[in-house]
């Protein structure tokens, strides 16, 4: 090899300076991730404790044969007098506090993944995501969370159906907990059974994603106070929440009746595809049918979003002064 060669290899060699300030990129990228995964999980934490009562009657509203509630309060009320308040009201808690954690936190990190993804592919001007860029990276983080999302709201939604179930004396409820649940299924039909719904876990939760963390990121920016440079300052946490109970009602109204088809392919004990579940729901009800519990869920929605916002925000407040 010449000599002129050599040199013009080691010439397109990156210089040891520009190989330290890759490290140091790649590292804050890092720990941006794992920051975002943090404060996702404090976040799912946040938005069980809030929303999971609201999301027992929108399931169970979804999931009862017609006739058998009147509306969302004759769900409260049958619910309470049945189970009691507390275990009424949390039925089924356990799956979701396992499951909702970990799908938050891998939520706000696919988040913060698909927005260096976008940062790779386009043009982010001015540290300013743009909508449609927001979008994007909001429906990215669907794929990995729904990894997580479709068993663990199927036995959610297989135990708070249980609870509707009135037993007989010394009779005892077919599953003792959520593994027991997972552990029938599996028995039953393998991991397929488990992961049933995961098409229209993915189908509710990429484009639900995307308007989630537009509006999100939208009502944020309008909000956020400027001084009188315009340079941002920061945001109240009554901003936060008002922010993130739109999002949340905002993620909601797209997808409904796709989360509704979800929660019958995922409550059914065959093996019902979902073009034989939408032609059942539509001949029971029409397109009715499809928009069950929707109060509950809007209900929810802007609760316990709030709250999930308010968990990130405040774990990464906290991470920064405990970190920097």
């Amino acid at each position: 090899m010449s000599s002129s060669s050599t040199s013009s290899i080691t010439d397109k060699l990156p210089s040891a300076k520009e190989l330290e300030q890759d490290v140091v990129v790649a590292a804050k990228k890092s720990v941006s991730s794992l920051r975002d995964f943090a404060a996702g999980g404090v976040g799912g934490i946040f938005a069980v404790v809030v929303g999971h009562p609201f999301d027992l009657v929108k399931v169970r509203m979804q999931t009862a044969e017609k006739g058998v509630y009147t509306g969302a309060m004759d769900v409260v009320r049958k619910t309470v007098a049945r189970e009691g308040l507390v275990r009424g009201m949390y039925a089924g808690v356990s799956a979701p506090l396992v499951g909702v954690t970990p799908m938050f936190a891998v939520s706000f990190w696919g988040y913060g993944v698909g927005k260096q993804l976008v940062e790779s592919f386009s043009e982010v001007k001015d540290g300013q995501y743009s909508v449609g860029q927001v979008s994007a990276a909001g429906f990215f983080s669907a794929i990995p969370m729904t990894i997580i999302t479709a068993p663990f709201e199927r036995v959610k939604i297989i135990l708070q159906i249980q609870g509707q179930k009135q037993l007989a004396p010394g009779e005892k409820p077919k599953y003792s907990g959520g593994m027991d649940v997972v552990r029938q299924l599996y028995r039953q039909g393998g991991i397929k059974s488990v992961y049933r719904g995961s098409v229209m876990t993915l189908a509710r939760d990429g484009p639900g994603s995307a308007a989630y963390f537009a509006t999100y990121e939208t009502i944020k920016r309008r909000l956020t106070p400027k001084d009188e440079s315009g340079k941002p300052q920061k945001l109240s946490l009554p901003a936060v929440m008002a922010a993130g109970g739109a999002a949340g009602v905002a993620m909601w109204i797209p997808v409904f009746p796709v989360d509704t088809i979800k929660s019958r392919l995922q409550s059914a004990d065959g093996n019902a595809g979902i073009s034989a579940t939408i032609k059942q729901l539509y001949a029971k009800g029409g397109l009715k049918a499809f928009f069950p519990g929707m109060g509950p869920a809007m209900a929810r929605a802007i609760p316990a979003n709030a709250a999930t916002f308010l968990g990130v925000e405040l774990a990464h407040s906290a991470m920064n002064k405990t970190f920097g």
